[in-house]
């Protein structure tokens, strides 16, 4: 049985960002457009192309982070809109629960990226956001590349210094809204070490985040 939203399920303010877990290890950042009734609706994530990219049906889960806990809620997408700027419309399936598991937030962004190929070629790129799991750039220039890839990836984040990153494309698409470039998704799995300097990068930029927007009330 679908869940209510509005008498068991108490959603982000409007506008705030939710992750959309649409593979293992895999989140993408969008955020709460309206409540309507038992149903809701979010951004469609920019990394999804078209209408057809997603189907109704199909389940997932999405997730928001207050602070010192992540709350998971089951999901199954209702409809679509069928012109940009796309909206997903979606149900709950189960409660919304706490969970322990460190569910991959996205954040961060500007820092230079370097990516090399398998053949040793260089393409230089700008970090939109990252996460333990993967990470998202932005390249100004024409490159070849498609879904299982194989890249290796150089960044800094902040403090933490410099860090490299092995992993294969999960998705290539043009920039949005006419933008030049493309938008890449590079997937990849990190030691401890490594992932706790991605979260010290992330959680700072977040704290940053929330700074900015209560300056700005």
């Amino acid at each position: 049985m679908t869940a209510s939203v509005s008498a068991t399920t108490e959603l982000p303010a409007l506008g705030a960002p939710v992750y959309l877990v649409l593979g293992e290890g895999i989140n993408f950042r969008s955020r709460l457009e309206s409540i309507d009734g038992d149903t809701f609706t979010v951004a469609a994530p920019l990394e999804t192309a078209g209408p057809a990219a997603m189907a109704p049906g199909q389940q997932f889960d999405i997730f928001w982070a207050p602070p010192r806990t992540r709350v998971v809620l089951p999901t199954r997408l209702v409809a679509v809109s069928d012109e940009a700027p796309f909206r997903w419309r979606l149900a709950p399936t189960a409660e919304p629960r706490q969970s322990n598991r460190r569910e991959f937030v996205r954040g961060g962004g500007g820092a230079a990226v370097q990516l090399t190929t398998e053949d040793d070629r260089r393409i230089e790129g700008a970090l939109l956001d990252i996460s333990e799991g993967g990470l998202r750039c932005w390249i100004d220039e024409p490159v070849a590349l498609t879904p299982g890839d194989q890249l290796r990836a150089t960044v800094r984040l902040g403090d933490s210094g410099e860090v490299a990153l092995s992993g294969k494309v999960y998705t290539v698409r043009d920039a949005p809204h006419g933008d030049p470039g493309l938008h890449m998704v590079l997937t990849f799995h990190t030691e401890e070490s490594l992932a706790q300097a991605i979260r010290l990068y992330v959680m700072t930029w977040e704290i940053n985040e929330r700074r900015r927007h209560h300056d700005g009330a």
